[in-house]
């Protein structure tokens, strides 16, 4: 294999709030029951980042600027996934599995790996004629693009590539069986024009122009084919705002981020060995290794939750603010015990607490991988960008129906958007993204 300088061996920290940590971040593919990152010191040779740990391999960037080097000579027999997509230019005619196919499992990035300071959900529909067999052959065109499009992203930047309920029957192809419409929940009021799509598009990105510099990519690679229905921009904030809640410095990378409320959101997500279990679809078939996506844009009631003194904000949600322990005690990654009592009897955790009513436990230990962000359009629209990953969507639909009827936080939110994407495998070499599925 030939060696080439690699783009990602400078390091330097970022500048400004928004802009938190430093040098570059090689993602590697996690097997079973693994996930991590590498480090700016993991030995690099060009495009490929090599470690003597791992027996996965990610490419992370393309800038092969001499044309004798080239990505299949560098992809050719390795066990490789991607972090953004695919890389070849056409979808290939036939689909059956090739000989020399990477054996483990092949996912798109921006699901398991750490989440970045920044996000932006764009959702499209096919343009009012993009229907049929010929629908069919112009989306995956527009994959193959896309794939071209993104394999030089920098370090750092993942765009994850989903389709909706209704795009299968559009173009006439198979759909995995948990793809449908979410039903409507008692009390919400839907704006249509918030939510939906036929297929949807998380970037996520150290800094917020870096995920605009990737929605212009895929505008222009789908001009003809898609048209906008709408985008979500969303970022992690830095600290805990209110002076109820006392002095907070910026959010350290791996620690769990808090939404608007002053939270910290995301304390229960599953383990890398949970995500096996209950977030990617097994195989085999052409939709393992994809997942689900489900999106909600949740107006909150910031300053009149802020009102509330601390004491009962924890009771609404059930952990404590400021380090996210169970209201009973021990360390924020602690599970909460729903059957603790206080001395006089009676339930530490509140009957109609947020925690309570999301714990696992009425689910059978199933979970959701939640990636979340705030987001503030105007002074009198903000709140959080829900996004959550699992295998099946019934997860979600089980969760929301018990938190509508009995979530103390439900009268300081409000669901205005609501998506289901199901998020296409990874692409393999000489598969562009999709191939597989459609």
């Amino acid at each position: 294999m030939t060696d080439i300088d690699c783009p990602l061996t400078d390091s330097g920290w970022w500048e400004g709030l928004w802009r938190q940590g430093c040098g570059p971040r090689h993602f590697w593919a996690p097997g079973p029951g693994t996930q991590g990152r590498g480090s700016p010191e993991t030995p690099c040779g060009g495009c490929i980042v090599r470690t003597t740990s791992l027996t996965k391999c990610t490419v992370l960037y393309d800038d092969l600027s001499d044309p004798s080097v080239r990505r299949r000579t560098l992809l050719a027999g390795l066990p490789v996934a991607f972090a953004l997509t695919g890389c070849d230019e056409a979808p290939p005619r036939e689909r059956r599995p090739e000989r020399g196919a990477p054996a483990g499992p092949v996912r798109q990035g921006g699901v398991t790996d750490p989440q970045p300071q920044h996000a932006l959900v764009l959702s499209y529909d096919l343009t009012p004629g993009t229907r049929g067999a010929p629908g069919r052959d112009a989306v995956r065109r527009l994959l193959a693009r896309w794939s071209e499009s993104l394999t030089g992203l920098e370090p750092g930047t993942t765009a994850t590539v989903g389709i909706g309920p209704a795009l299968p029957q559009r173009i006439g192809v198979g759909a995995p069986e948990g793809l449908r419409e979410l039903p409507a929940f008692d009390g919400e009021h839907l704006d249509a024009g918030a939510g939906g799509g036929e297929i949807g598009v998380q970037i996520c990105a150290r800094e917020a122009k870096a995920c605009e510099r990737v929605a212009g990519l895929l505008a222009g690679a789908g001009a003809g084919v898609l048209r906008p229905r709408w985008r979500q921009a969303g970022f992690l904030p830095p600290e805990l705002p209110g002076p109820q809640s006392g002095p907070f410095t910026a959010r350290r990378e791996g620690e769990t981020p808090r939404n608007l409320l002053g939270f910290k959101d995301g304390t229960a997500n599953p383990s890398a060995e949970e995500s096996e279990r209950w977030v990617w679809l097994p195989g085999p078939g052409p939709y393992a290794d994809g997942t689900f996506l489900v999106v909600r844009r949740v107006r909150l009631r910031v300053e009149e939750f802020g009102r509330l003194p601390v004491a009962r904000q924890e009771q609404i949600i059930g952990r404590r603010k400021r380090g996210g322990e169970p209201l009973e005690g021990g360390a924020e990654h602690d599970d909460v015990d729903v059957d603790a009592r206080t001395p006089e009897g009676g339930y530490v955790l509140p009957a109609d607490a947020h925690v309570r009513l999301t714990n696992p436990r009425l689910d059978d230990g199933a979970r959701m991988l939640r990636r979340g962000y705030s987001y503030e359009n105007s002074p009198g629209d903000r709140g959080l960008l829900f996004l959550a990953y699992m295998k099946d969507p019934s997860l979600f639909v089980r969760v929301q129906q018990r938190l509508v009827a009995g979530d103390a936080l439900s009268s300081f939110a409000e669901h205005y958007g609501s998506a289901l994407f199901y998020v296409l495998p990874g692409p393999r070499p000489d598969r562009p993204l999709g191939s597989m599925v459609l």
